[in-house]
């Protein structure tokens, strides 16, 4: 039987076996903890250190309460002991509030600032500007700096301390220099440096102003540019707009005949949160190219906010609206309505060059008398003999053949949000 057994292969197994299983156990044992010094246990885990100053640690939550009712200290010392009651204590915003006096939006602000002045203290930021931001009122300005990168923030409060900004500048400040990437390849965005918070809030007034309708406007626009301008290219660039202005050319003028200049009319790629991070938003009806002469009539003609909520009211009820940034030529609007095209290549451009996409067009239609030679109009042409549709012609067309008056006067062409894409409609793109 024994001979049996051994010529078996699983016999020769079982008698491997020990040797593979030590082998398994020996690789899988856990690695021994490193000696430590007689009489000490081996302690593996660290608590994180103590968010709290050392002044505040020993004391208990009523202290601490003391310590921010009475702003015992600087407001970044006592900022810890906000977030310490809420995660540790048990405490909620209103409570504090109520014990305290400090607001839940205060307390909100106070303790973003704090980890914002952190970041200043570890980044290349000049320590001596640092006593700038010691009084309670400079924790708003840091506050606004807070959806800035590191380096951004750096640069952003140096800007802050040397100009003295208030808390609404430092506001503009940070949202010019967030904007500012997003703009590559606008007209102009080469002059201006992004490494220079003066010349991306320079950049915003400089786009302004060639969003602006009058002429004084984008005067005003290019002037404060220049204000706050440092490189001398941008400087050179905005001075140069300014020479324009002043003799009346057109944004983007090169200085050509009458005949030869091209539509004015803005284009711009809608970006991805941009209503959300504008200042101020304008409120449309939007009217379909399918809709015709009647669609265009029937949209609201009026609709503004009213009372202290900003409550939107229109002159009749309406199913379709949609919500653009504040642009120049869209907050000046009264009576505008968009029209929804499905096909951008139903304007005036150079067939080929963008693929086929959904537009808006937006207009004036207080504008109706065909005026401008090179301004875009909207019109209503014979499709079918019970349809018409919408459709985009120049003025010079429409002179020609007589035709006096239009649905409205085009002032902007928005086109849709696109991910990685900035592009920008030249003067040369226009058929």
């Amino acid at each position: 039987m024994a001979s049996m057994l051994s010529s078996t292969p699983s016999f020769h197994l079982l008698r491997r076996r020990p040797s593979i299983l030590r082998r398994i156990s020996a690789s899988k044992l856990p690695t021994p903890p490193p000696p430590t010094p007689p009489g000490q246990a081996y302690q593996p885990f660290r608590p994180p250190p103590s968010p709290l100053p050392t002044k505040y640690r020993s004391l208990s939550p009523l202290e601490r309460l003391e310590v921010l009712r009475d702003r015992l200290g600087l407001w970044y010392e006592y900022a810890p002991l906000i977030s310490s009651l809420l995660t540790h204590e048990g405490f909620t915003p209103p409570s504090i509030e109520e014990t305290t006096g400090i607001t839940g939006i205060e307390q909100n602000r106070i303790c973003v600032a704090a980890r914002v002045r952190e970041s200043l203290i570890s980044s290349s930021f000049d320590p001596d500007f640092l006593p700038f931001f010691d009084s309670l009122g400079s924790a708003e300005l840091l506050y606004e700096l807070r959806l800035l990168n590191a380096a951004q923030r750096a640069s952003a409060a140096r800007y802050v301390a040397i100009h003295r900004l208030d808390p609404k500048s430092a506001q503009d400040l940070a949202r010019a220099i967030k904007d500012f990437p997003r703009r590559r390849g606008d007209d102009g965005w080469t002059s201006f440096s992004a490494d220079n918070p003066g010349d991306c809030l320079a950049y915003t007034h400089f786009r302004l102003s060639r969003e602006a309708i009058e002429t004084p406007d984008r005067v005003a626009a290019l002037e404060k540019a220049l204000e706050v301008a440092e490189t001398d290219s941008a400087i050179a660039r905005i001075e140069e707009e300014i020479v324009k202005a002043s003799k009346g050319e057109e944004a983007g003028g090169d200085g050509e005949d009458a005949e030869a200049i091209k539509p004015s009319i803005p284009v711009v790629r809608l970006r991805y949160g941009e209503v959300a991070d504008a200042s101020s938003v304008a409120l449309i009806p939007v009217v379909s190219e399918r809709d015709g002469a009647g669609g265009m009539e029937a949209a609201p003609a009026w609709c503004k906010a009213e009372g202290e909520m900003g409550v939107v009211s229109a002159e009749r009820g309406w199913g379709r609206w949609v919500v653009l940034p504040g642009w120049g030529p869209v907050a000046a609007l009264e009576g505008g309505v968009a029209v929804e095209f499905a096909d951008a290549r139903v304007l005036p451009w150079k067939v080929g060059r963008y693929e086929k996409e959904a537009v808006l067009v937006v207009a004036d239609r207080r504008r109706r008398a065909v005026a401008e030679a090179e301004g875009l109009y909207l019109v209503a042409g014979p499709r079918e003999e019970k349809e018409t549709r919408l459709g985009v012609k120049r003025g010079k067309e429409l002179m020609e053949k007589g035709i006096e008056e239009s649905l409205g006067f085009v002032v902007l062409v928005v086109r849709p949000p696109k991910e990685g894409e900035d592009d920008q409609l030249s003067v040369e793109d226009w058929d």
